[in-house]
């Protein structure tokens, strides 16, 4: 089989990586400090602060282009907009590339507050009080609830097969609480905490019995609904899911 070299490339990862070259054949593979792969950009850090800011840019763009070709500011005009080509943008693979860092989450939930501000009516509310009446939630809130959809999926859903090597049960013969809860492993960098299959063990583990025994991905749904619900500034509904 034949390579291409000019789609190769090589990122060095690590602190103490020594990056060394490589060759593919007899030529020199060239490094790269970061790389796209299904649209979503990675970096030799791990980080995601270029993909959080790459989002929140095409995002800014496609606002633009609606305040620039939009005459009408009305809700029915605006929200399906803002549903249907910017929030797949904050959206999308949000399980990998999810902002570990207070600055990035308030850049991409400074989006969606500029989306909301531009529907006319709401102007003079805050940024909380235009969510509640549009029927949406926090983009930070949205990503807790993908992460314990996504969570279900591996564990009890479509990929449970996948998950056995994601998560490991932490069995309890506990009558009370949730009794299907996950090791919560111990990491000694900071970075490795955000990763999904460590960030969702503690939201998970908090979840009641009745959701986490849920005999289908829909009831889970509307049982992690109610569970949410409960928390400040959720509101008990699944519109606007992230992407699993």
């Amino acid at each position: 089989m034949k390579f291409n070299k000019a789609k190769h490339e090589v990122m060095h990862m690590g602190w103490d990586n020594p990056k060394h070259n490589y060759r593919l054949d007899r030529e020199w593979i060239e490094s790269s400090p970061e790389e796209k792969d299904l649209g979503v950009l990675v970096d030799e850090k791990l980080n995601m602060s270029r993909q959080c800011a790459l989002a929140a840019q095409k995002v800014n763009h496609v606002l633009g282009c609606i305040k620039r070709s939009m005459t009408s500011r009305s809700r029915e005009g605006i929200l399906p907009l803002y549903s249907a080509l910017m929030r797949p943008h904050l959206e999308y693979c949000i399980q990998l590339w999810g902002p570990q860092h207070k600055r990035e989450m308030d850049l991409l939930e400074r989006v969606q507050r500029r989306a909301t501000k531009l529907i006319r009516g709401l102007e003079h509310l805050s940024c909380e009080d235009r969510l509640r009446e549009l029927g949406l939630f926090s983009l930070e809130k949205g990503r807790l609830q993908g992460d314990l959809i996504a969570a279900y999926q591996y564990l009890e859903g479509a990929y449970r097969k996948d998950g056995e090597g994601l998560f490991t049960r932490a069995w309890s013969d506990r009558t009370r609480g949730n009794v299907l809860k996950l090791k919560n492993c111990r990491f000694r960098l900071d970075i490795r905490k955000k990763f999904f299959t460590v960030r969702v063990v503690r939201h998970w583990n908090r979840l009641p019995r009745e959701a986490v025994d849920a005999p289908s991905l829909e009831v889970f749904k509307a049982r992690l609904d109610g569970a949410l619900g409960n928390v400040e500034g959720v509101p008990a509904r699944s519109r606007g899911v992230g992407t699993i």
